[in-house]
């Protein structure tokens, strides 16, 4: 039972894309606060959007590549601890098609480039990957976890503004 004198609990929910074209990852490098880090194009899930519409839009945003998500991945439960923070994150993960580049499109503040890099590089510069995630996520992808967009169902009440 909880302690109804605590404050209630909120996980933060996030979404990332694992992609693939060519034997090769797309993934981003980025600045934090622990320095220049690599992760999954990603990010927190916005209000009146699906996981999938977010995903598609923290791509698009962090890569300027057009993204479709096709499957997911898998759902994912990580701590992070840095300080007084201490937040849960929740994280919807998708693998899918990606379009071409927009060369004009400039990329999310933070983001410093994109790489495209084989398992095996992504593997090697773990004490880079911005979440113990990253890896997990390409692992499982790596195995063949794929699960049907439907998994994870949007009720018509998210697009509902007042």
């Amino acid at each position: 039972m909880s302690d109804p004198t605590l404050p209630r609990w909120k996980p933060s929910v996030t979404v990332a894309a694992v992609i693939e074209r060519d034997g090769r990852f797309l993934l981003v490098e980025e600045h934090t606060p622990e320095g220049l880090r690599l992760n999954n194009p990603a990010g927190h899930l916005d209000p009146c959007e699906s996981p999938e519409q977010g995903c598609a839009r923290e791509t698009l945003e962090e890569t300027a590549h057009t993204f479709t998500p096709t499957a997911l991945v898998g759902v994912y439960l990580s701590r992070f601890q840095r300080g007084d923070e201490d937040i849960t994150y929740v994280r919807f993960a998708y693998c899918g098609e990606v379009g071409e580049c927009d060369p004009t499109r400039v990329l999310d503040t933070g983001i410093v480039r994109t790489l495209w890099l084989t398992a095996q590089e992504i593997r090697q510069s773990a004490d880079r990957h911005r979440s113990p995630l990253v890896l997990q996520c390409l692992e499982d992808y790596l195995v063949g976890k794929r699960y049907p967009l439907d998994l994870v169902c949007t009720d018509a009440s998210v697009w509902t503004t007042k």
